[in-house]
């Protein structure tokens, strides 16, 4: 299937969007348009760079990700899906669920002006039966312009209903995590996953200041991020999610992953549009839910 899709012109858009070869021979979607430039990896349907026109990349991608077969790629934007960290019935199943470490298949590359979307796709098989015996079919669909449009379209195609949880799981990058700040979420309850899960409120912006891993509950308005080093704010809105985690590993739990180089957690930030925890959703026969998220930029 690789090898076909990589020789068929029929997805591509000369000098516009083109399937090339990424790192460690996995196959990408680039593009370079007037409105910005990315790339997208049918390797999890994983957006890993997103440089709208005029200004410096977006995410954060760590120097020591590994670009391999059943690895996520640390950075950038996994999707988490079906369900979020451990899956509580099984502890031998990938954290996270199986879509991020899954090869999409392309299924459309489409222009509007300067903007460019690509959709991938993937499915229930055999495989994914193995952890979890819903039929399915999700789409993830990314535009890339001058504001980054992110879509996660589940079907269900089986007979019985299912349960899922889903998020994309992006990693902003930042200058300096100390001095990066987050708002929008003054007043939320959140469960603090580094002490026990406990229920707390938030109070003010977030500052990271130790290990935070918080999932922000009941949440539907924007979130900003705001970084006076490099002088931008990112806003995040959202359609149909209804939590916000945010996630920095701090020092000490950096050092158990691999896939990081030292002190690169203060680079990065995770603010996750999703549907987790009791915010999980239940979706009928035949039935189809959509969660978008649209990324922009303010320069200050």
């Amino acid at each position: 299937m690789e090898g076909a899709l990589a020789k068929s012109p029929r997805f591509e858009i000369p000098g516009i969007a083109n399937v090339v070869e990424g790192n460690g021979g996995l196959q990408k979607v680039r593009i370079s348009s007037p409105g910005a430039a990315g790339e997208m990896y049918l390797h999890g349907a994983h957006v890993t760079s997103w440089k709208p026109a005029g200004r410096e990349e977006v995410f954060f991608l760590s120097s020591k990700s590994r670009w391999e077969d059943e690895r996520a790629i640390r950075g950038g934007i996994p999707i988490c899906f079906p369900w979020f960290g451990g899956k509580a019935d099984d502890s031998n199943a990938p954290a996270h669920g199986f879509v991020r470490t899954k090869v999409w298949q392309l299924e459309s590359i489409a222009r509007a002006s300067d903007a460019v979307t690509v959709s991938m796709f993937t499915e229930s098989n055999e495989d994914t039966k193995r952890w979890w015996p819903a039929d399915f079919r999700l789409v993830h669909r990314a535009t890339f312009g001058s504001e980054l449009g992110l879509e996660l379209v589940l079907t269900n195609t089986g007979t019985s209903s299912l349960r899922f949880e889903e998020a994309l799981h992006t990693y902003h990058r930042v200058a300096n995590i100390e001095s990066a700040r987050v708002r929008g979420l003054d007043t939320t309850h959140y469960l603090d996953k580094t002490d026990s899960n406990r229920k707390k409120q938030q109070d003010g912006d977030i500052v990271i200041v130790s290990e935070t891993d918080r999932v922000y509950l009941n949440t539907e308005d924007a979130i900003e991020l705001e970084d006076p080093v490099l002088r931008r704010r990112i806003i995040v809105t959202k359609e149909n999610s209804h939590t916000t985690v945010v996630w920095n590993p701090w020092e000490e739990k950096a050092r158990s992953f691999s896939d990081f180089a030292p002190d690169e957690w203060t680079q990065m930030i995770c603010i996750e549009t999703s549907n987790v925890a009791d915010f999980a959703v239940d979706l009928a026969p035949g039935q189809q839910y959509r969660m978008k998220a649209l990324v922009s930029i303010v320069d200050f």
